[in-house]
């Protein structure tokens, strides 16, 4: 698919595209339900399960420097509505999901929708990893588990290769350590796309796919119009992170926070992962995401729009252009 669209042609994709999904004419307006002032919830692609529009994400629960800051950002996101949780296997050396697994005791586990990733790309890295995030989590079974930065062309074939990390998760999905399986990525669309190719020409179809979903993205490498279609062809749940780029969005000047979260959640998304390091993050998104209503058509042009400038060459996406956020570059050891 081109890079260049037309926006009468993309809206077309794009409401064909939530369709698919099961979000009627635009995110939000059905496939959502709430109850009173919950924050509302999505159908999480062809699973059959309903979580949370919004998602914590895990590397930003390891900032606090008092665990127990932690705890009680987990537990507060719970009892208000967030039922998606989001980690990885080498988020700060572990300590994200050491922290997560303590969280989540007394009851918490049993209300959550439990997503982590590993970086290991031979099946004995994989296993190994698999089995680690599952004893830092104190939990028999991760609901997603994800192949985390697939960020190099030939990632997906070293996944897939005979003793490649796939037979470790499809071994641990036939045994019960995990429910669903998908993969993320931050760099290219193109890299996302060969890995569904790949992964069809083994006869896999996933259940979720997580990639960057803001505004900038739109502009530059984006995964809203190249991979997001594709994804609702088959049904596949997007998963929607760094609405903020990092924070590198408000850095632009071109957005607030709550206009990148009403950005996302207008994408045909099953979930939107945000960094809450603080109460203050958390109450945002909660709020962001309780008073959220599609954004129109107008409305969506214009935050684009905003964004057209700052986005040129990724400037703001450093994650797509640079190795800043690439943890298996700079630890080439963790793929095994």
């Amino acid at each position: 698919m081109p890079e260049k669209k037309t926006r009468r042609g993309f809206l077309g994709t794009l409401g064909w595209a939530l369709a698919a999904l099961g979000l009627g004419g635009r995110a939000g307006a059905t496939g959502m339900s709430a109850t009173g002032k919950s924050v509302p919830r999505r159908a999480l692609g062809q699973t059959g399960v309903e979580v949370s529009c919004i998602g914590i994400g895990g590397y930003h629960l390891g900032i606090p420097r008092d665990e127990q800051e932690t705890t009680r950002l987990i537990r507060s996101a719970v009892d208000r509505g967030i039922t998606f949780m989001d980690n990885c296997w080498d988020y700060h050396a572990g300590e994200s999901e050491r922290r997560m697994g303590n969280a989540l005791r007394d009851g918490y586990r049993q209300r959550v929708f439990l997503m982590s990733k590993i970086d290991g790309h031979t099946r004995a890295a994989a296993a190994k990893q698999i089995d680690e995030s599952l004893r830092r989590l104190r939990t028999d079974r991760i609901d997603l588990m994800q192949f985390h930065e697939v960020i190099r062309p030939d990632d997906p074939e070293r996944i897939f290769a005979p003793g490649g990390a796939w037979e470790a998760m499809d071994a641990a999905r036939k045994a019960g350590k995990v429910r669903f399986v998908g993969f993320t990525g931050h760099k290219s669309p193109d890299i996302h796309l060969h890995m569904l190719e790949v992964a069809r020409a083994h006869g896999v179809r996933f259940d979720a796919v997580q990639m960057p979903i803001n505004s900038l993205d739109w502009h530059f490498r984006s995964f809203q119009r190249r991979v997001v279609p594709e994804l609702a062809k088959d049904g596949i749940a997007v998963l929607g992170m760094k609405p903020l780029a990092d924070g590198h969005a408000l850095k632009s000047g071109a957005v607030t926070a709550v206009q990148c979260l009403h950005y996302a959640l207008s994408m045909p998304t099953s979930v939107v992962i945000t960094g809450c390091e603080r109460m203050e993050i958390l109450d945002q998104a909660i709020e962001a995401a309780r008073t959220f209503r599609p954004l129109s058509e107008q409305a969506l042009v214009d935050i684009r729009a905003r964004s057209a400038k700052a986005a040129a060459e990724g400037r703001y996406e450093p994650f797509k252009v640079t190795h800043q956020y690439d943890g298996t570059f700079q630890n080439p050891q963790w793929l095994g």
